[in-house]
């Protein structure tokens, strides 16, 4: 259970255990199996230990391989691919002793000038005029409960496409941030954006075909997640998950998010694939 910030920043202070090799701690917790947020924080946050401060993450790659385990720590291997004049890339294998349950790619960048762009997001009610996850857990997978350091509003579906809003039936929105405020960390943020940029975007893939967020008779599981951050952004204040669903289809599905502050400014862009099965 993640029940307060200090709790979500503890999660990211990986302990050393070697050259370029961390190990990561793990909440309590009742699931059988790890969430995958944490691997893709930790991962991410492990990677970003091996590269200068003046570069910032712009975008990771991770494929989920074996389920882990919530009562062993992860070891997360880092390796340089590349230091370039703008670029350093890595790449970070995330282990249960001999178990190997993620690999990711993280790529990061100095900030340079350039052309600047980005599409007009949908708009959603205030979050003040929603209820927080924590006061309707009954409507929630079971995760929610866990995640208390967090105020996650959902935007009530709208089941009829128009003109406007062609993906209301194939969509959910949220707001999210943390319960307090965090340091001015900013790789902090962009760790803790990549691991709650897991947290409700899978089960937007049961939205087409009428199936509740409680996902009852399915089961769920995260294959690979992609995440490029394109400006920064605070986790501790009100963002916007926009997601969609461009496809299911033999048992997968995919997934696009777009983490848009309160005024509209587009942070980052998700995509995910997962497995949704029909529970025998």
């Amino acid at each position: 259970m993640v029940a307060s910030v200090d709790q979500l920043i503890a999660l990211l202070d990986l302990r050393n255990a070697g050259v370029a090799t961390f190990t990561g701690r793990l909440p309590a917790t009742t699931r059988a199996r790890v969430f995958g947020g944490y691997v893709l924080g930790q991962a991410l946050a492990a990677a970003g230990r091996t590269v200068g401060p003046a570069r910032r993450p712009h975008s990771l790659h991770a494929s989920f391989l074996r389920p882990g385990d919530p009562r062993v720590p992860i070891d997360y291997e880092v390796e340089s691919l590349r230091e370039g004049r703008a670029f350093s890339t890595r790449a970070v294998r995330a282990s249960q002793g001999s178990t190997l349950i993620c690999t990711m790619t993280a790529s990061f960048h100095v900030d340079e000038p350039g052309l600047d762009f980005q599409r007009t997001g949908r708009t959603a009610p205030p979050p003040d005029t929603l209820p927080k996850h924590t006061e309707n857990l009954g409507e929630w997978p079971d995760i929610y409960a866990e995640w208390s350091a967090l105020d996650i509003r959902r935007v009530p579906p709208q089941p009829v496409p128009s003109p406007n809003d062609p993906d209301a039936s194939s969509s959910a929105r949220a707001w999210l941030r943390t319960t307090a405020p965090l340091p001015d960390d900013a790789l902090l943020h962009t760790c803790l954006l990549a691991c709650i940029s897991d947290l409700t975007l899978l089960s937007v893939v049961l939205v087409p075909h009428g199936i509740s967020a409680l996902h009852e008779g399915y089961t769920l599981a995260s294959l690979d997640h992609s995440i490029w951050f394109h400006r920064p952004g605070r986790v501790d204040e009100w963002l916007l998950y926009d997601q969609t669903v461009p496809s299911t289809s033999n048992a997968l599905g995919l997934a696009h998010g777009r983490l848009r502050t309160a005024d509209g400014t587009l942070i980052a862009s998700v995509a995910q694939e997962g497995l949704f099965r029909k529970q025998q």
